[in-house]
């Protein structure tokens, strides 16, 4: 990819030798677990949010009207600004610590920047798991997001600068990979502490959040850091020792030679955030903030974060909406590996238009069958009917979990140059989480007010953003950079 803006690969385009190094494989799985982490935060909150030992301690008032049998409302009963804070401000504080995490990125390094957001996630999991009272939970929430702001800017860098062309987009795809494992642990969890008695079990669920934590500061102190930073940062020797090292092989020169280029013309841009604004920028920042929209509007995160929430408000009951969000989990994973391995294959574009028939189709017969057999005042749910819910979300999460949800992380990370890929993959990360929050702050009161309109509101967006892909988004398979 030139420095000038998005391009289709030249073809023939000349393939660095490299050889898929076990110190590759290694280091990229260790980084990763930065995903772990981030996936369990996702998880872990719908299902503590749907405990009534949780509840009850911390938001008396929806637990008040989970077991009022008069509420005359199933839609609106979990609805509640200080609930959806509980759960939006992770991400409205790793909005705000993405902007530091691009300078450590940029001059600190890919390494130490995801050493601090193991160290944040650590120090939020301790506060959340002793919280007393909702002060200390929002706390602990928060520097949780300062670990997703510094982790979700160095991770994806990390991925795609220590992987060989050939495989890059299915090494980039473990950060995608990690997070589905993290949410069907945290899913899991859930649903065995569901089952404590004495009201703790809500306290488990949120401290073993240590364990992703701990897995990630292990691993960002283990992993060499990128060829790509170190020659940013004029340390030229241990940057070409550190390529030979991870491309197994002496013929080197080129790649190194190529990253030099690369970063003296970054070293020519003062300003980065500035750069992005220039003419010639506007094709990657345009796709950047497209793709981060629409992966919120497909409604992904308001199903992951409040999954029991939901199929309890359709009547499934408590322990039913927790192994029904086991069971996404799980999808999620699968589909994520299906992603992993047809990505550089069929290319990008090919997986989002086939996901987002899925996705459009999911989502409209859920709306049919919700808005025919859930009324406000009655949950009458047929077995096969809730099923029959389950499995199209199922086929919804599938969808996602092998196009937008990886792509959204990937495609951007191919689009801008070395000149401007930290402060582009800042503005990534920082709309994600802007629209993130948005539907973390407001999916249960438009749950309450548009009941089950809420599928046909998400599906609309998955058409949109399908004609988006149609005529506006490029391949970005086997593009230099």
């Amino acid at each position: 990819m030139t420095a000038g803006g998005l391009a289709p690969a030249k073809a023939g385009a000349v393939e660095f030798e490299a050889k898929i190094t076990p110190i590759v494989i290694l280091s990229c799985i260790m980084a990763a677990t930065g995903g772990l982490m981030f996936g369990y935060d996702v998880g872990v909150s719908g299902g503590v949010t749907a405990m009534p030992d949780f509840l009850e301690k911390f938001f008396p008032d929806v637990y008040g009207k989970t077991q009022d049998p008069n509420l005359n409302s199933n839609y609106c009963k979990y609805d509640n600004q200080s609930l959806q804070m509980f759960t939006s401000s992770l991400y409205l504080a790793g909005l705000v610590a993405t902007f530091f995490a691009s300078w450590t990125t940029r001059n600190l390094g890919r390494k130490p920047t995801m050493l601090i957001a193991g160290v944040f996630f650590l120090v939020g999991v301790v506060i959340n798991a002793a919280a007393q009272d909702l002060a200390m939970l929002i706390v602990g929430r928060v520097l949780l997001g300062c670990g997703v702001g510094f982790a979700n800017q160095a991770v994806p860098l990390f991925l795609s600068e220590i992987a060989p062309t050939r495989i890059r987009g299915g090494l980039n795809i473990l950060f995608q990979l990690n997070v589905t494992i993290g949410i069907l642990f945290a899913n899991l969890v859930n649903y065995g502490t569901a089952k404590i008695k004495g009201g703790w079990g809500w306290r488990l669920s949120l401290g073993l959040a240590g364990f992703p934590a701990i897995l990630l500061t292990a691993g960002a102190l283990l992993v060499l850091e990128t060829p790509n930073s170190l020659i940013e940062r004029d340390r030229l020797d241990e940057g070409k020792t550190v390529l030979r090292k991870i491309r197994g092989t002496d013929n080197i020169e080129p790649e190194f030679l190529e990253i030099v280029e690369a970063s003296r013309m970054s070293k020519e841009v003062k300003h980065p955030f500035r750069n992005l604004l220039k003419r010639r920028n506007w094709p990657q920042l345009a796709i950047t903030v497209a793709m981060q929209i629409f992966q919120q509007f497909t409604g992904i995160n308001a199903i992951m974060f409040y999954a029991p929430v939901l199929f309890d408000t359709v009547g499934f009951g408590s322990d039913a909406s927790l192994y029904s969000a086991v069971i996404i989990g799980a999808v999620n994973v699968v589909s994520t590996g299906v992603s992993i391995y047809s990505v550089d294959k069929v290319g990008r574009r090919m997986l989002l238009l086939e996901a987002g028939v899925q996705m459009f189709f999911a989502q409209v017969v859920i709306a049919i069958i919700l808005g025919i057999k859930v009324k406000d005042n009655s949950s009458d749910l047929h077995r096969g009917f809730g099923i029959l819910v389950v499995l199209m979300v199922c086929t919804f999460v599938s969808a996602f979990a092998w196009s937008w949800g990886p792509l959204g992380w990937l495609i951007p990370s191919e689009t801008f140059p070395l000149e401007t890929r930290s402060a582009g993959q800042s503005v990534t990360v920082c709309v994600n989480l802007i629209f993130t929050f948005v539907m973390a702050q407001a999916f249960l009161s438009m749950l309450c007010t548009l009941k089950y309109g809420i599928f046909l509101f998400f599906s609309a967006w998955v058409l949109i953003m399908s004609i988006f892909v149609v005529f506006l988004l490029p391949e970005t398979k086997k593009h230099t950079y």
